[in-house]
This record gives C-alpha cells, structure tokens and sequence, in this order.
C-alpha cells in the first residue's frame, strides 16, 4: 500500500535555484525568468539561507522609474530597495522557510499567513536543502483515486472500531463513505480520519 506524501520532503523540489548576497539586480531577474520561478533565496558561507529575494522586491525599481522618484514608492524600505543593486539589499531578510519534516498543512498554512508563494526549506542549522511551492503542495490533489481508496481501507477503517461494515469509493478525489456503521458517534472521527489522508477533495457520508 503506498502512504500519503505527509511532509514537506515528499513534494519539495530538492535541486533549488539560489543566489549569493552579491547577485545582481539583473542576475536575479534573468535565473527568475530562465528557471520560471517567481522568488530565489538568497545564500551566504555553505548555503545558510539569509533571505529571499521576490518578485515584489524587485518591482520597486520599475515603479520608482516610472514615477519619477515621485509618489512611489511610498515607503523607505520601497525606497531603499528601488535603489538597490544586490541580493543582499533587495531581499527580504530574514527568509521565512519551513523544514523538510513540517506537514503539507503546515507549509500551506505558513505560506497563507506570510503571503508567499514559494518556501526555502531548511535544515536544522538554516542550511538550503529544497524549495516548496503553492503548485508542489497541490501535488497531492493528484493522487489516483485508486491510491486514495486504498490508503483509506488499510489504514483508516481498521483503526475506527466496528468500521468493517463501511465501504469507500471515490471519484475526482471525493470520497463516498456508505454501508453500516452501527456507532453513529463515530462517524465524525471517521470523517475527520478520511478528511485527513492527502489527496482527498471532499467527503459524502450516507452510513446507516
């Protein structure tokens, strides 16, 4: 029976694009477009992770060109990064990651909080170990529905007691739940246990 990627690791891009604190503004720009990615952390000694440098915190430049120095940006810290030339000035510091054991929830969770849409992931001591983006943690809505149906009768239904009556089908990742289920207390574990396993899009219970 194959798992449920569960952690961050399962679906991290493990080969990451990275630049020093000395790339330039230009450097940035072309390795965000040949490597179409919309961020790239920012590295110093080994590969300790020290920032991450942004779309957003390049276009300051273009729009502080646009006007003139007037108006936009509006801030000191737009301002400063409009001037600015190098990774280490234009990044965003310090880097919000996660590690490479942090769930997929967690991850989503970090990256809806802060509003970013890629994450350097980290080791213990910060060093660069992958990346994880938005469409990575969407990897799993992929998952066969096969696969699905599988991991929820070996390794959900047996922990839920008097759960052998239950029959699982699903389609597009929605989970129909049916047949007896004698403990009606039990279907909200039962449901939580399935809402659970990655992959899963929705769940319809008609249990008697």
């Amino acid at each position: 029976m194959l798992a449920s990627p569960r952690t961050v690791s399962d679906v991290m891009t493990h080969t990451a694009v990275a630049v020093g604190r000395h790339a330039s503004y230009k450097e940035i720009v072309a390795l965000m477009e040949q490597w179409e990615v919309s961020a790239l952390p920012v590295l110093e000694g080994e590969g300790r992770v020290i920032g991450v440098v942004s779309e957003a915190d390049l276009l300051p430049k273009e729009g502080f060109q646009e006007g003139d120095g007037q108006g936009f940006p509006a801030g000191a810290a737009e301002a400063a990064k409009a001037g600015a030339v190098y990774a280490e000035d234009l990044m965003s510091a310090p880097a919000v990651t996660v590690h490479a054991d942090a769930t997929l929830a967690e991850a989503a969770r970090i990256m809806a909080r802060r509003r970013v849409k890629r994450l350097p992931v980290v080791d213990g001591v910060g060093l660069l170990e992958g990346v994880v983006s938005r469409s990575d943690l969407l990897k799993v809505f992929l998952r066969p529905d096969e696969e699905i149906e599988e991991e929820i009768r070996g390794s959900v239904l047996p922990d839920v007691p008097a759960a052998a009556g239950v029959r699982v089908f699903v389609e597009d990742g929605v989970v129909i739940l049916s047949g007896l289920l004698p403990d009606r207390s039990l279907v909200p574990l039962l449901a939580r246990a399935v809402r659970a396993v990655e992959g899963v899009v929705d769940i319809r219970v008609d249990l008697a």
